[in-house]
């Protein structure tokens, strides 16, 4: 008979790839790269997909339907997964992603193709909450850490190589190609994932404080946050299509999302956001500022090189590749050579950087400039976002009181998207407005740039009020370094929420 110390000592030396879970080790790390290869690799096809759909005007609307799903995914995917485990949220968000890409890719109109990236963001917001969910019942709780942490290391090599690779593609053959080759990637992957899901959790794991089981519900309702995450995402679609243009018949579109959001918002955020309150509504504030002006930059600094630059696809995939390499350095430095400065001043240096990546994108907007002055405003935003981002993370969690970061994590995602999603839209108005007055289209991109200098200075005047006061106001390294790693270029993509008050924290997974 075997000595049962034997036998513990034996599981407890198991890893992520031993026998007892590689089969859920490989289905997730497929799943999380070729995620993360779908959302690098089609951001940098849209601009070159609405010209060639006649619809550049409704630019802001598809690049930010994934976003404005993804809130609502991820909302849903949460509480499918409470209720009934991961499984059934997990396979029906890959499976949905596997259909969204064929959407995408048959689209004869802009409208297809905003369909398409609505339908792929409420897939990716369920499936990112759902490998979460399915971590936690799939893993014993000393697996989970390296489990979490290989699910970030899966989007290294997509941030590196997705978006030169559609580049190609794209210039090559066609955009069409980059969504059918996803989809194509995507099938087996879902299969298998369905497959092991169908299977029993692993022992060990369920041997674990019930990790294999779901936990039971608490008593706050469901349905609200639910709806809540439902009527701002409804809220931010009209508000999008509402900026394409400036006449009677968008008017009372943009009236109705602006409603929308101005009444329920708030709801999701710490009370005093929008009035810059000190401590953690002023830290979700700057967050949602810092990723509106960065994913913005990221939007529409393409579609200029593309629409008037003429710039070849290639140089714009070469551009999100540096840009994700420019943000884990800086994250990197801000980890561990800046450990000791105080988290506000680095979010302070981050926005400077930042504002002059915008007055590069606006620099190449200029007529006698050359062709790819602009690709320079990619790589710096993200050197910005890289000394910004982490900072903002780690004050928000110093913020918390202990049992509320999931609470807080979930706000900081939330005020996330909404802030990619109005800054978006108002440089997009900007930009209509500026073509609708008989401007030139450079001229009207100038302005739509300029306006991101705004954001990115009322940070830096904002920035003392989300300092830390007490002891060890100034550490945070170790926490810098691994928040750092949670977030990139191209996170706006591929990043889900919780509603606020939510206790389920949700892990972005990006490099």
């Amino acid at each position: 008979m075997a000595d049962p110390g034997l036998v513990g000592a034996e599981a407890a030396e198991e890893g992520l790839f031993s026998r007892t879970y590689a089969a859920a080790t490989s289905s997730f790390v497929a799943v999380m790269f070729l995620t993360g290869l779908a959302a690098l690799a089609v951001v940098p096809t849209l601009p070159t997909a609405v010209r060639d759909l006649d619809g550049v005007a409704l630019f802001p609307l598809v690049a930010g339907c994934f976003v404005t799903a993804s809130l609502l995914g991820g909302v849903l995917g949460g509480h499918w997964a409470d209720r009934s485990g991961a499984r059934r949220p997990l396979a029906a968000g890959m499976v949905l992603a596997v259909v969204t890409l064929l959407v995408s890719a048959g689209s004869t109109s802009v409208w297809q193709l905003a369909g398409g990236r609505f339908l792929d963001g409420l897939a990716a917001g369920a499936v990112a909450v759902s490998v979460n969910t399915a971590i936690g019942q799939a893993y014993p709780e000393r697996l989970r850490p390296r489990a979490l942490a290989l699910m970030s290391a899966c989007w290294i090599v997509p941030s590196l190589a997705g978006p030169p690779l559609a580049g190609l593609v794209s210039a090559w053959w066609s955009w069409r190609a980059v969504f059918y080759g996803l989809a194509a990637l995507t099938v087996l992957p879902t299969l298998a994932l369905m497959v092991v899901l169908r299977g029993p959790v692993s022992a060990s794991a369920g041997a674990s404080a019930g990790a294999g089981a779901v936990e039971p519900a608490d008593d706050r309702p469901a349905r609200p946050p639910l709806l809540l995450a439902g009527v701002v995402s409804l809220g931010a679609a009209l508000g999008q299509y509402g900026v394409s243009g400036w006449d009677v018949r968008h008017l009372p579109f943009l009236a109705g999302g602006l409603g929308l959001l101005v009444a329920f918002a708030p709801r999701l955020l710490p009370p005093g956001t929008w009035r810059a309150a000190r401590g953690l509504p002023v830290t979700v504030l700057l967050c949602g500022l810092s990723c509106g002006t960065y994913f913005t930059i990221e939007a529409l600094v393409p579609l200029l090189l593309i629409d008037e630059r003429h710039v070849p696809t290639v140089v714009i995939g070469l551009a999100f590749t540096g840009a994700a390499l420019m943000w884990a350095a800086a994250s990197w430095v801000q980890g561990r050579l800046l450990e000791n400065l105080p988290r506000h001043r680095l979010v302070v240096a981050g926005a400077v950087v930042m504002t002059g990546a915008a007055v590069l994108a606006v620099t190449g907007t200029l007529s006698w400039t050359p062709r790819i002055t602009a690709v320079a405003a990619m790589p710096v935003a993200a050197v910005g976002m890289g000394l910004l981002n982490p900072s903002l993370t780690v004050l928000s969690l110093s913020h918390s009181p202990p049992g509320h970061q999931g609470r807080a994590s979930g706000a900081m995602q939330t005020n996330q998207n909404l802030g990619q999603i109005a800054i978006l839209a108002l440089s997009s108005a900007v930009l209509n407005a500026a073509l609708g007055a008989g401007t030139s289209q450079l001229t009207g991109y100038g302005a739509a740039f300029t306006l991101l200098l705004a954001p990115a200075l009322l940070i830096v005047l904002l920035a003392g009020r989300a300092r830390r006061v007490g002891p060890g106001a100034g550490a945070g390294a170790g926490a810098g370094a691994g928040a750092g790693a949670g977030a990139g270029p191209g996170a706006g993509a591929g990043d889900t929420t919780t509603a606020a008050g939510e206790t389920t924290e949700t892990v972005v997974t990006a490099p």
